[in-house]
């Protein structure tokens, strides 16, 4: 069994930052992907930024130069570090991760419960 422990999210003012955390626990043999979304109820969920095992990431275009993804492979976590957060950065923000448990598995994607991220004076 696998599971994605999140943790980070908080209220906080126009113009300051949070670190969101996400690691991936179980049995794990590999994680491709990593990445945050984030949804409201007045939107469908929406990808924030992707970070793949090996290569760039990618950022929605909301978020450029403010965000930040990276994933510390030996503890198979992803952490999304936000600056300058704005009103409608607010969102609940789930994790997601492409992993297989086995060298001769599937790859299985998993989400997050997700962590609510308020910007707000």
């Amino acid at each position: 069994q696998v599971r994605l422990v999140e943790s980070g999210g908080d209220l906080v003012q126009p113009g300051g930052s949070l670190r969101l955390s996400c690691a991936a626990q179980g049995i794990i043999f590999s994680i491709n992907t990593m990445a945050w979304y984030r949804q409201t109820p007045e939107k469908q969920r929406e990808l924030v930024a992707v970070i793949p095992s090996g290569g760039s990431a990618n950022y929605a275009d909301s978020v450029k130069g403010r965000f930040t993804i990276s994933r510390d492979n030996a503890k198979n976590t992803v952490y999304l570090q936000m600056n300058n957060l704005k009103p409608e950065d607010t969102a609940v923000y789930y994790c997601n991760a492409a992993i297989k448990s086995t060298l001769w598995g599937n790859v299985n994607g998993y989400w997050g419960q997700g962590t609510q991220v308020t910007v707000s004076s």
